[in-house]
């Protein structure tokens, strides 16, 4: 297989994680067990074979950002990178799934936290957390105040 139909391969499994994730409420469990581990695992194996198979021919490194941009110069090294993503991405976007359920945050907040963790990572990450504090804000705002006697 190319480099190309393996990013093809591994682009379709990860939307499938995330198609799953969106109807998570319906499926929690298994919302859980593909996004949160299957997908990730085979994912994980495809980025680990091509490492394996690549890395000691690979020239560059991780020390400098030239260093990053010559490792990257090879397209196997460039899909290893975005399986990285991949697989990382879906793993958190499976964490935010079932935090949500657990603190019962409703699903069409999640949603675009998911969309943007899906896009964007980090900022996904940071959006969900936020809806995580602000919800905790207004919970601890509306409690009745415990009497001090």
């Amino acid at each position: 297989m190319s480099p190309a139909d393996v990013f093809k391969v591994a682009n379709l499994l990860a939307v499938s994680g995330w198609f799953v994730l969106l109807a998570s409420p319906l499926i929690p469990r298994a919302a859980s067990l593909f996004a949160g581990l299957i997908a990730p695992l085979i994912l994980s194996v495809g980025y680990t074979s091509v490492i394996l198979v690549n890395w000691s021919s690979a020239q560059g490194g991780f020390g400098s950002l030239p260093a990053v941009a010559q490792l990257m110069q090879s397209p196997w090294l460039q899909l290893a990178g975005w399986v990285h993503y991949l697989a990382f991405d879906l793993l958190l976007g499976a964490w935010q799934a079932r935090v949500a359920r657990r603190e019962a945050i409703p699903h069409l907040l999640v949603m675009p936290c998911l969309f943007m963790t899906f896009l964007f990572g980090p900022a996904g990450y940071l959006a969900f957390q936020a809806i995580r504090a602000a919800r905790r804000g207004l919970k601890s705002s509306s409690a009745p105040a415990t009497p001090i006697f």
